[in-house]
């Protein structure tokens, strides 16, 4: 699921950074656990993301994985950041 989660976000915000870390075995026990949807933390570089504030930002990618929230993706942490803003970063 992190591949996938993965490429469909560099896909779909032709993202020059994507980076998903699995958390779900931090969360074994979890109702989300139980159901077989996955933690994940994600940083995330797009020029979609021009412009928009962080909230705005995060709202994007939710609606690229609105058809695996709650399934597949139980809980989903993000950064995300401008091409810009991750170079100030030294990243």
């Amino acid at each position: 699921m992190r591949e996938a989660l993965e490429a469909r976000l560099r896909n779909r915000l032709e993202a020059s950074h994507v980076e998903v870390i699995d958390e779900s075995h931090l969360h074994a026990g979890h109702a989300g656990a139980k159901s077989g949807g996955g933690h994940f933390r994600a940083v995330i570089v797009s020029g979609q993301f021009s412009g928009l504030g962080r909230v705005k930002a995060q709202q994007l990618v939710y609606g690229i994985l609105d058809d695996w929230m709650g399934r597949e993706i139980h809980a989903l942490s993000m950064k995300t950041f401008t091409p810009e803003a991750w170079a100030e970063l030294g990243s």
